[in-house]
């Protein structure tokens, strides 16, 4: 049990799985080192779990690698193949929850990311956005919708994705940080 009382606005305990239709699992990269190239995955889902001690609380994340999506078909196919994701391989990409704790006006996630066959650590920064009913549910008196953001930044080298380009006059083609957005909308499954 945490030794202090957390407080969060209309919290509700309760199971919840992510709406990939309010939700965006995003991540931007650094181009030619003047730039940076945005994209996200159209296909996950997951499974929050708020305890009654939210810092006991937990997440777990599947996301289908083939459907990355940067707005351009040529390097979405480039990233689903070897050089990048060797998706026929890895099809999926995951996060497990370890541990929650609090981190200024937020919180911060510790879990495990497990992308090409490596699991590393991989903080997230969780802010949580509210809590409400849910208009969409057979019954909107007892239905439920929470939200989130949270963002992390990883070295996609250390997940085995090396490959780059160098440019003229100096510099890669692209950086190694790789800054993670989630925009997490879930709906309560039960209390």
């Amino acid at each position: 049990m945490s030794t202090d009382l957390i407080e969060i606005p209309a919290y509700v305990a309760g199971t919840w799985a992510i709406d990939p239709v309010h939700s965006d699992v995003g991540f931007a990269v650094r181009h030619l080192m003047i730039s940076n190239i945005r994209g996200h995955f159209t296909r996950f889902e997951g499974r929050i779990v708020t305890a009654e001690d939210p810092l006991r609380s937990e997440v777990t994340a599947d996301i289908d690698m083939s459907s990355v999506d940067t707005a351009n078909p040529q390097r979405d196919e480039h990233l689903r193949g070897a050089d990048f994701f060797e998706v026929d391989k890895y099809p999926t990409m995951s996060y497990r929850s370890t541990a929650i704790r609090p981190d200024g006006d937020g919180f911060l996630v510790e879990g495990e990311l497990t992308l090409k066959g490596v699991t590393l650590p991989v903080p997230l920064k969780l802010e949580i956005n509210g809590f409400g009913p849910d208009p969409f549910a057979a019954d909107p008196a007892v239905g439920a919708r929470a939200g989130f953001t949270a963002t992390a930044e990883i070295d996609r080298t250390d997940f085995g994705i090396s490959y780059n380009g160098p440019i003229p006059g100096g510099g890669l083609a692209l950086g190694e940080t790789v800054r993670i957005v989630l925009e997490i909308e879930a709906v309560l499954q039960a209390r």
